[in-house]
């Protein structure tokens, strides 16, 4: 499953046994590629095409044709929404609040301190689960404002680890 975010509404699209459906109802185009980035719709007695003008994979934002309008898609996958869900946000400055837990294990390393300015992809601490070691980034630029935990200390899913 993943969303789509056009002009303000958000839509769940998920494939499904019959296809894909659009906040889970049935998607019923008749669709054909006509090229590398060209479909060719059809819905009811309507015809359509649609072309990718462009991606950003950076930011999953896509821009397309589709007939004579242009339109800009933001696309958030299974694993942004299950980013979101653990209250990481890349959703830009100012938005950084906290970090939790993605999975129960214990503090291995704490890297940054109450005070301390992070960018976006900076390593906060390490976390060990199943005897594996998780370096937990930063999901965007902020202020250390709390670190909750301790090194050796067990947590457990969704426990929020770092506060901005």
């Amino acid at each position: 499953m993943f969303s789509v975010i056009f002009q303000n509404s958000t839509f769940s699209i998920e494939k499904t046994a019959r296809g894909l459906s659009i906040n889970q109802e049935d998607l019923n185009w008749d669709c054909h590629w006509v090229g590398n980035r060209k479909i060719h719709l059809i819905r009811g007695n309507q015809s359509y095409e649609a072309e990718l003008l462009s991606l950003d994979p950076e930011t999953k934002t896509l821009e397309i044709r589709l007939g004579h309008k242009k339109a800009s898609l933001k696309v958030k996958d299974r694993f942004d929404l299950i980013l979101a869900q653990m209250g990481f946000n890349n959703s830009g400055f100012g938005q950084l609040k906290e970090v939790k837990a993605p999975m129960p294990g214990l503090i291995l390393d704490l890297l940054v301190k109450p005070g301390d300015k992070v960018k976006k992809g900076d390593l906060l601490l390490i976390l060990e689960a199943m005897k594996m070691e998780n370096g937990i980034k930063s999901p965007g630029d902020g202020t250390v404002k709390q670190v909750l935990v301790s090194l050796k200390q067990s947590v457990e899913k969704n426990q929020v680890l770092i506060q901005f």
